[in-house]
């Protein structure tokens, strides 16, 4: 068939040239998108009287006699075809002949595909919460039965504070919230139609927006012509959210990694989520948790090349936009596969190591703001207690022992308010019991957590 632009020139396109323009092998993603879009403006055709009901009727049914072809494998939208959207076009007149001809009355390329990329990012969107959710229930039901597990907690990867194991895995899962939250807001500015605003400019065509919106399941229109074909923020905000649900998934694998560890021995790799070495027999590797880490950069590329793609481009629809589908697409297949990896990996493929997390808090200085806290509850101002327990760690350090191997007479020659009862604070599980501020690890805030997020997940 014909170009649809082609008795406009005179000669044909280079073959190199029509196929460095096409995008039918990777916009056909959004086939069922652009005949839902179809769909409903033939349907508005009718309704407006822009075409009479049995023009609008055939063409309705020609559309949707495409998707059944389509979904049945009937039909394998493909080059020569220049994208999905005249691919379906050419399909419709080769079915029911001229009328088919009437269905792009009234509209552009331009809404058109701003149309269809909304419809299916919108989808994206959901299976992303749901995605999602199963991760957080996931780290949940983990912390759930961990809340008396005790971790090492780390700043500048140095041994800081010890935690309930709990309290860590439920940070993530307050990120993850997060995110579910960023795409909430996301969805909501995808959820708008620019269906109608035609080329740029809108169209003297009888038209009704709102009804096409409505029929898609669009909350609004856009009320600028020139910024519904234009806008692209969209995609953007969808790929930057994406990316810090990737940065959080990094996090984690990178904490997972360094777990399972000789060195670290927090945890262990099942044979459901590992494999092992071609030539170390030894080897048991965590290739989820180092692929979902190097899948990240591949997700910031997409939302760097987004970001150049839109910075330098005049107002309205320019051929640039084409660029906006391979770097959601991907984005979107790239963070579903790893949420969906994630969340297999932390229901089957981990084990924590129970008994070495628990020595593991018992043989450092994590407890030494506990020991200054000791005198200050003694009355020692915190800036004498600090130097006090700085001078302890550097004689424990120079005798290799620890806080809980020194004697009282020892304690009592850094400073006279020491007494007995020190070696209770100094244990792990009261350390962490004492963090009862709002927000922290003490197990009776970890249990407020607990409870919230039971409530939250309806558990």
């Amino acid at each position: 068939m014909a170009k649809v632009w082609s008795k406009r020139f005179d000669n044909t396109l280079n073959p190199f040239i029509e196929k460095f323009n096409a995008s039918i092998s990777f916009d056909r993603k959004l086939i069922l998108e652009d005949l839902d879009c179809s769909i409903a403006h033939a349907k508005m055709l009718g309704k407006t009287k822009v075409l009479s009901n049995s023009e609008a009727l055939r063409i309705v049914k020609g559309l949707e006699a495409i998707k059944v072809d389509y979904l049945e494998g009937n039909f394998s939208p493909s080059p020569p075809s220049e994208d999905i959207h005249y691919c379906i076009e050419e399909k419709l007149i080769s079915l029911i002949g001229e009328t088919g001809k009437k269905l792009h009355t009234g509209r552009s390329r331009n809404d058109q595909v701003g149309t269809d990329i909304r419809l299916w990012l919108r989808k994206e969107i959901d299976n992303l919460e749901i995605l999602i959710i199963d991760l957080q229930k996931s780290l949940f039901k983990i912390a759930k039965s961990n809340i008396y597990t005790l971790i090492p907690g780390y700043t500048h990867m140095q041994r800081a504070q010890p935690l309930s194991l709990a309290h860590h895995l439920l940070a993530y899962v307050e990120m993850f919230q997060r995110d579910r939250e960023r795409f909430k807001e996301v969805r909501s500015r995808v959820n708008t139609s620019p269906l109608g605003a035609a080329a740029l400019a809108g169209t003297k065509i009888k038209i009704d927006r709102n009804y096409t919106a409505a029929e898609l399941g669009f909350e609004k229109i856009y009320k600028n012509s020139i910024d519904a074909v234009s806008d692209r923020d969209f995609c953007i905000e969808f790929v930057s959210a994406s990316a810090l649900v990737m940065s959080h998934l990094s996090k984690i694998s990178e904490e997972i990694i360094l777990w399972v560890t000789d060195e670290f021995s927090f945890a262990k790799l099942t044979d459901k989520c590992a494999t092992g070495s071609s030539l170390m027999p030894q080897k048991k590797n965590p290739d989820v948790p180092e692929l979902v880490r190097g899948k990240t950069g591949r997700v910031y590329g997409h939302l760097q090349a987004l970001l150049t793609m839109v910075k330098g481009v005049p107002l309205a629809y320019n051929k640039d936009f084409q660029e906006d589908k391979e770097p959601i697409f991907d984005t979107a297949e790239t963070i579903s596969s790893c949420l969906k990896a994630m969340t297999i990996l932390i229901n089957e493929g981990l084990e924590f190591n129970i008994k070495n997390l628990s020595d593991s808090v018992d043989d450092d200085f994590s407890n030494a703001t506990d020991l200054a806290d000791y005198l200050v509850a003694k009355q020692v101002p915190f800036r004498t207690a600090y130097q006090v327990v700085g001078e302890i760690v550097k004689y424990c350090l120079e005798k290799k022992i620890l806080f809980k191997n020194l004697k009282i007479d020892e304690f009592k020659k850094f400073h006279p308010e020491f007494d007995d009862d020190v070696y209770l604070d100094l244990q792990p599980l009261n350390v962490v019991k004492s963090r009862t501020s709002e927000g922290g690890t003490g197990f009776i805030q970890v249990e407020k957590e607990i409870n919230y997020w039971q409530k939250k997940f309806k558990l």
